[in-house]
């Protein structure tokens, strides 16, 4: 045994050290996990985030809310929506936001924060994972889940990757009590002339080729037409213009036949009108409203699936979120109680009446670069907003939402909100190559696009739109797909666009008239 022992001591003497160096690591090693848990934890507070976090009204939103105030009496913690579940990305997330409020706390400008602007779904995404939703309503198919819920859970299981949980459930984290009540009376909000004001009994009759005001029988809803020249220009975008896309060109004279269009988008109130007078409960049914009054061949729109004004209001904004179908019926409605011939604006019709006489990229003049806030200098400097915010709402000054167009600047030919607002759907089919298929020396006569195709021209910029978007030329086109993806319906609406904010439209009425002055 002896010898044995003597044998061993080497060996010993080798890894007694080694065993107390293994030691302390063990022992740092806990240290730092018991350290990093309790850090983890001691940060992971509705306090500590509150402590810190720059908006002004996170926690009482929070209380107020149906992730707070519930029947059940769950209360939903900050880290429970706001990170990842678990793993390297939980942690990842945290320090991101961490540094993000830490920052803005220190050096930045809270007062200056749009925070309306901060609500919408497309910044809300960036903070709100969509795991963190899933982790906790594992069930998607509750006993107490709606008809209207199960159907749009359905449609979710099914499409999964494609779908955010906020597309539907933007307010349910921090929206207040007092802001549902703002929301719910922002959905069915009027005008005040369109509240209180005159009941017409008939609807305007022009002698003239002049501007009038359009009056809907049985409603206290008018509007401005505005007479616009017929003449000759240049359809199109030169190829120096700053931020001109391919599908601006070639350039191609046309000769557009006079005649009137709305001052104005179609406003809440007057596509509500139409909506109050056709809408179907059901699809494929009529409303019998409409048959009374003699415009039984026309079936209006089904309800909406959410609120199509975004909580942003109606009265005399412009309408949103209808498809183009839906703006062509509206059209064919309106023609059936006027007497008059109303339709959407061609292409070339809309980009005439936006330029009214002018060659550049504005009406008013001004370049792109200098406005736009895509260029390096611009976003270190800033941008130049005048006078261009005076003639739109766009990305610099809507704060992110639409606006009634009658507080913006005329052009020319007196119409408003050509550049910004909504963009605005026209009657021609969209293709690329559209203005290159016309020969070169030939003037165009009311051109009216191709006779087929998937998809719609939009012409003019919006409230999200950066300067470059808001130039006469510029082009657009309608995206069906990607505007009805978290429409849970089968088949889809052919009525509302459940993804689609920005675009709306306006209508011009044809001339036809005795009198040919």
């Amino acid at each position: 045994m002896g010898l044995v022992a003597a044998l061993f001591r080497p060996v010993g003497f080798v890894l007694r050290p080694l065993r107390t160096k293994l030691g302390l690591g063990v022992a740092l090693g806990l240290a730092l996990t018991a350290g990093g848990w309790q850090a983890n934890r001691a940060t992971s507070s509705d306090a500590f985030c509150a402590s810190c976090h720059v908006h002004p009204a996170a926690d009482e939103g929070w209380k107020r809310s149906p992730h707070y105030d519930n029947g059940s009496g769950v209360h939903v913690h900050c880290i429970e929506c706001h990170l990842p579940p678990e793993g390297l990305a939980y942690l990842t997330e945290k320090l991101r936001l961490g540094v993000r409020d830490a920052w803005t706390t220190r050096f930045g400008d809270p007062e200056s924060i749009d925070w309306s602007t901060r609500g919408g779904l497309e910044h809300a995404a960036t903070f709100t994972p969509k795991s963190a939703c899933v982790a906790c309503h594992a069930n998607l198919f509750p006993l107490t889940l709606s008809e209207k819920g199960d159907e749009a859970h359905l449609h979710y299981s099914q499409h999964e990757a494609e779908l955010e949980c906020l597309a539907c459930h933007l307010g349910v984290g921090h929206e207040s009590k007092q802001e549902t009540a703002r929301r719910l009376a922002a959905a069915n909000e009027t005008s005040a002339e369109a509240a209180t004001g005159e009941l017409f009994t008939a609807a305007a009759s022009p002698v003239r080729f002049e501007n009038f005001r359009e009056t809907l029988p049985g409603t206290r809803v008018a509007f401005d037409m505005v007479a616009i020249p017929g003449g000759e220009f240049a359809l199109g975008t030169p190829d120096d213009e700053s931020f001109r896309d391919a599908d601006e060109g070639p350039t191609r004279r046309v000769r557009i036949t006079r005649f009137w269009m709305s001052r104005a988008e179609v406003s809440w109130d007057e596509y509500l009108a139409f909506f109050a007078a056709t809408k179907s409960e059901k699809r494929g049914s009529s409303s019998a409203k409409a048959r009374a009054q003699g415009v039984d061949a026309i079936t209006g729109a089904t309800p909406p699936y959410g609120d199509p004004g975004q909580g942003w209001g109606k009265g005399t904004r412009p309408a949103i979120t209808m498809t183009p179908h839906g703006a062509e019926t509206y059209c064919r409605w309106l023609s059936s109680v006027t007497g008059k011939r109303y339709r959407l604006p061609t292409e070339a019709e809309w980009e005439y009446a936006c330029r009214a006489g002018t060659t550049g990229a504005y009406f008013f003049g001004g370049e792109p670069s200098d406005f736009s806030e895509r260029g390096f200098w611009n976003q270190l400097f800033g941008a130049e907003r005048e006078p261009l915010a005076a003639f739109a709402w766009y990305s610099a000054n809507s704060r992110g939402r639409t606006e009634p167009s009658a507080a913006l600047q005329p052009n020319p030919f007196g119409l408003v909100g050509m550049l910004g607002n909504v963009a605005e759907i026209c009657a021609d089919v969209y293709a690329a190559e559209a203005y290159a298929v016309s020969p070169e020396l030939e003037v165009l006569v009311d051109p009216r696009g191709p006779s087929e195709g998937a998809e719609r021209v939009i012409r003019g910029g919006s409230y999200a739109s950066d300067a470059a978007d808001l130039r006469c030329g510029a082009r657009a086109h309608t995206e069906t797909d990607a505007w009805l993806k978290t429409d849970p319906q089968v088949p889809k609406s052919k009525w509302w666009y459940s993804d689609q904010r920005h675009v709306g439209f306006r209508v011009v009425c044809e001339v036809e008239l005795a009198d040919t002055r």
